[in-house]
């Protein structure tokens, strides 16, 4: 039975239909939380469920986790005390100097994050930092690719939790570096666009640190029953500003410390 504040299920399976939809067809649908609430976030993770595994059927691997609104200020604005997270699926992935189709994200947009790949599991219910620590293998520069399904990215909580965290594409740097060789709090950010600066940021923007958001994730991916496993990729969160893109940009992020990664789109 469906508690007083739960969607109906038909709602939630007709949200993650309409999702479905719009990521096969290319064409942007109405806000979810019409369907879901506004504020239902156990609801928006149904629908995120149903087309995780409507992907996992149709073969596509699982190699991560996104995480978004790690920004104080974006969750104040969207009226929540916490970060989200999404799928990373392997076709997901870009790598440096492929040409990024802009056909290939639904109203694209770019952040610059700091990506951990773990070489442990981290499982259990009472993670440490430490615990953290002992598991991420190396760290990288990465572009993450942003999109929404959801027209005109009139979303709130609820909308970008239903749809994979308005999940996109992904690009990882080249110059992987161990945990204890730079400091990811203190890491200062520059993208820059075809050699102007567009976004900054540091690593404490993100939660006050990418290793609180990425503890936060492991806690609760632990506590789901899927907890994070080795060779997983996270994304932390957005060190600044996401920027738009247009046909033929190229992006460049220098992280301190970390090193540098591109992202080029195709004129055509």
């Amino acid at each position: 039975m469906n508690r007083p504040d739960a969607a109906p299920t038909g709602a939630v399976r007709e949200a993650a239909d309409l999702l479905y939809e719009a990521a096969r067809t290319g064409v942007a649908v109405p806000p979810v939380r019409n369907l879901i609430g506004e504020k239902n976030l156990e609801a928006a993770y149904a629908v995120q469920e149903i087309n995780t595994r409507r992907a996992l059927e149709a073969g596509r691997r699982l190699v991560g986790r996104k995480i978004g609104l790690t920004s104080v200020a974006v969750q104040k604005q969207l009226g929540v005390g916490q970060p989200d997270y999404g799928m990373l699926f392997a076709d997901m992935a870009r790598t440096e100097g492929e040409e990024i189709a802009l056909t290939d994200v639904l109203q694209p947009k770019v952040e610059a994050e700091i990506a951990f790949v773990l070489g442990r599991n981290l499982e259990g219910d009472q993670l440490t930092v430490a615990d953290l620590f002992r598991a991420i293998e190396f760290v990288v520069p990465a572009i993450e690719i942003v999109g929404s399904r959801i027209a005109n990215w009139e979303i709130l909580i609820t909308d970008t939790i239903a749809d994979n965290a308005s999940s996109g594409l992904y690009v990882l740097g080249s110059t992987p570096k161990r945990l204890c060789d730079f400091d990811v709090r203190q890491a200062g950010m520059v993208m820059e666009r075809e050699g102007a600066p567009v976004s900054s940021g540091v690593g404490s923007a993100c939660l006050g640190s990418p290793l609180n958001a990425t503890l936060w994730l492991a806690k609760v991916m632990a506590r789901a029953g899927h907890p994070l496993r080795a060779g997983d990729t996270v994304l932390s969160g957005a060190l600044g500003p996401m920027v738009p893109v247009a046909r033929g940009d190229v992006f460049a992020v220098r992280i301190a410390g970390l090193g540098s990664v591109t992202a080029a789109f195709a004129k055509e």
